[in-house]
């Protein structure tokens, strides 16, 4: 029943090929089966994710990537920074404890689970403190997947618009491919490209804390996938794919997308909602609060 179920929703996610649905259908699978952890879509985790992205990459021309990326780089510089500074300023202001709003800020800046996984065993966190960030991230990138679209149509914001909307203001790289992805193709590849300039920001963000703190980073590692993407973005420039070889890259690279978020869902614990306060979840709205309108505002004019 746990398999036939997985692959029926699995196959529907793919048919509808709508992201925030994948992700839904996986909550939905993971709230009313309960597979243990050793199911296939909790021990694959991101993977299937992480290899969409390398393969939307591949559909990716280098002259393109550095033409979206010189435009919006000095911003994403400053959106990172900014955020983060003022995560940390409004985690001393609602007196959260520090190590908890050093990982929602980190997450917010920077991207998401990623990041704050990085960060974690450099300044102690307890597990606790950490299952507390993760699960705020997850559910606004839940909601984010979901509501961006509505309002990215809403607003009339174009392909390139929206891509680099999301991925200004949305934490995860998973939700920022989901989201770009529901709203279009192009949108997808735009975001795709811009949220790698933010998730290189994970290396000066590694180093400064283990810097602050003084603790060795071991257990941290610069997410790999990133390196692919961008050795995908160089094979494109270098062969030339040819249209056909371009359109069976997209296939792959949406059905792997969509798989991926039905596993992300599916990791979903309604138990770790309880461990959610009033305040670190205050703080991670506040900042998104000023992150959204900010980034619209960024993308819309400039």
């Amino acid at each position: 029943m746990l398999y036939f179920t997985f692959v029926f929703l699995v196959l529907a996610s793919l048919y509808i090929g709508n992201a925030a649905l994948s992700i839904f259908a996986g909550i939905l699978f993971a709230y009313f089966l309960k597979p243990p952890t050793i199911f296939i879509t909790r021990r694959v985790g991101t993977m299937p994710l992480q290899i969409g992205i390398v393969l939307l990459g591949a559909t990716i021309s280098l002259p393109y990537a550095l033409a979206v990326s010189s435009v919006y780089l000095p911003w994403i510089a400053l959106f990172v920074i900014a955020s983060f500074v003022v995560g940390l300023m409004l985690g001393k202001l609602l007196g959260i404890h520090h190590r908890v709003a050093f990982l929602l800020s980190s997450g917010a800046a920077i991207c998401g689970g990623t990041a704050m996984a990085a960060v974690a065993p450099i300044i102690k966190a307890k597990p606790q403190e950490l299952l507390i960030a993760m699960t705020i991230i997850f559910l606004l990138n839940a909601v984010a997947i979901i509501v961006f679209p509505l309002v990215g149509n809403f607003l009339e914001m174009n392909n390139f618009e929206f891509g680099a909307w999301a991925a200004l203001a949305i934490h995860d790289t998973g939700s920022v491919i989901g989201s770009a992805l529901t709203f279009s193709n192009e949108s997808a590849e735009v975001a795709a490209t811009l949220k790698l300039g933010r998730t290189i920001w994970l290396i000066p963000l590694i180093l400064i804390t283990n810097w602050i703190f003084n603790k060795r980073a071991q257990a941290t590692k610069f997410p790999r996938f990133i390196l692919f993407f961008i050795l995908a973005i160089v094979a494109n420039t270098l062969f030339t794919f040819n249209e056909q070889i371009i359109n069976i890259l997209q296939i792959s690279s949406q059905t792997f997308l969509l798989i991926g978020l039905f596993c992300i869902g599916s990791q979903f614990d309604p138990n770790e909602l309880n461990s959610i306060s009033g305040k670190p979840l205050l703080l991670a709205l506040m900042l998104w609060a000023l992150v959204i309108p900010s980034a619209y505002f960024l993308v819309k004019y400039f």
